[in-house]
C-alpha cells in the first residue's frame, strides 16, 4: 500500500523531528513540572490527538487554505498565541493563590493538583498552531508515491496518522525525564510555587514565540 523506502524515510525523519526540542516539548515539561507525570502524559496524548486533527484538516484541504490565505493563517496564529498566553496567566494566578494560602497556614503545597482539561489544552495548543498545519502540508506530501495504486488522499491520511503515533513515545520519554527532575524540586515545600511560576512564564514565552 505504501512505498517501503518512503515509509522508512518518513519514520526516521519523524523520529528526528519529534526528538528535537520545540514548543510541544516545552509544554510537556511545563505540565509535568506543575502537575506531575500524569498531567505530562495527558499532554502527550493531547498532542497526539492534535496530530490526528491536523491530518484530517490536511486531507480535506483546510491546511492548504491556511497556507494560501494570509488572513486565515494570522487568525489561527493569534488564536493559538492567545490560548497559550491564557494558560500562562492562569498558571501564574494560581501561584498567587497558593502563596496567599501558605501565608495563612503552614502546610505543604500540593504539587499534584488535578486538572481534567490537560489533554484538551494540549490538543488545542497543537490544533491552533498554524506552523503544525504547514508542517503537515510541507512534510507529509514528500512521501506520497503517485505510482502506487493507493490514492494520494489515502497515503496522506496514513502518513499523517503515523506521525503522532511515532511521536507519542518520544513525548512520553520527555515526560518521564521531566518528572525525575521535578521530583527533586518537589521535595522542598516552596519549590512548587516557583515551578508554577516558571511554567506560567513558559506558556507566555511560547505564545510570544508563536507570534514571532
Amino acid at each position: 500500500m505504501l512505498n517501503p523506502e518512503y515509509l522508512i524515510s518518513f519514520a526516521v525523519a519523524s523520529l528526528v523531528i519529534a526528538v528535537a526540542p520545540g514548543p510541544s516539548n516545552a509544554f510537556l515539561m511545563a505540565q509535568t513540572f506543575t502537575n506531575g507525570k500524569s498531567a505530562g502524559l495527558q499532554s502527550a496524548l493531547g498532542f497526539a490527538l492534535g496530530g490526528v486533527v491536523h491530518t484530517l484538516f490536511a486531507v480535506i484541504g483546510l491546511s492548504a487554505i491556511l497556507k494560501a490565505s494570509e488572513t486565515a493563517y494570522s487568525t489561527v496564529q493569534y488564536l493559538g498565541a492567545a490560548y497559550l498566553a491564557y494558560l500562562g496567566i492562569m498558571t501564574l494566578k494560581d501561584t498567587l493563590a497558593s502563596q496567599s494560602s501558605n501565608d495563612q497556614q503552614d502546610e505543604q503545597v500540593d504539587t499534584t493538583k488535578p486538572n481534567k482539561n490537560v489533554t484538551f489544552q494540549a490538543m488545542m495548543t497543537e490544533v491552533l498552531n498554524p506552523k503544525v498545519a504547514l508542517f503537515f502540508i510541507a512534510f507529509i506530501p514528500q512521501f506520497v508515491d503517485t505510482s502506487l495504486d493507493a490514492s494520494t488522499t489515502l497515503q496522506l491520511a496514513i502518513f499523517g496518522l503515523l506521525y503522532p503515533i511515532l511521536a507519542f513515545p518520544i513525548d512520553c520519554a520527555y515526560v518521564y525525564g521531566g518528572d525525575k527532575i521535578a521530583g527533586y524540586f518537589r521535595a522542598h515545600p516552596q519549590a512548587p510555587i516557583w515551578i508554577d511560576r516558571i511554567s506560567g512564564a513558559i506558556f507566555i514565552a511560547l505564545a510570544i514565540n508563536l507570534l514571532l
